[in-house]
């Protein structure tokens, strides 16, 4: 159990810092690494919250921590880089002012989170409450529907 949890959590951290570097190359590609470690993150947290994992300390803090590398995601979306396989939608072009705004949301929640790292189960899902609006807001406006 202890290396499943130490291999997940170093797999969100590669994801993210590889998101860096694939970006120059396809920024599409790199949202998408940044998305699913961001989901990772989140899912570890869900775990806990559900009680399908045990609460573990050092998993919930590095979970929310690597939620900050979301700091880069609005750079990930150049202009030009809304054609292909995105479910990016246009609006974030459009109105990329309230992207910025509302990633800048998500990012102080879950920076508020990792300064005060949840020491049970219940602060986990107090954690999740304060993130989770920012992320389905995000969603909603930003994404297309899930098909």
């Amino acid at each position: 159990m202890v290396f499943s949890k130490k291999f997940a959590l170093t797999a969100v951290l590669v994801m993210t810092m590889a998101a860096g570097a694939i970006a120059q190359s396809d920024p599409i590609v790199a949202r998408k690494a940044m998305m699913k470690s961001n989901g990772a993150a989140i899912g570890t947290l869900a775990k806990m919250a559900k009680g399908e994992a045990p609460f573990d300390a050092a998993a919930a803090k590095q979970a929310l921590e690597s939620l900050h590398g979301a700091a880069g995601f609005a750079d990930l979306f150049p202009v030009g880089s809304d054609q292909g396989d995105t479910k990016a939608k246009d609006t974030i072009w459009s109105d990329n002012a309230g992207f910025k705004a509302a990633l800048a949301k998500f990012i102080a929640a879950a920076d508020a989170q990792a300064a005060n790292p949840p020491k049970d189960v219940d602060g986990v899902k107090a954690a999740l409450a304060a993130i989770g609006p920012t992320c389905q807001g995000c969603h909603q406006t930003y994404r297309k529907p899930q098909s």
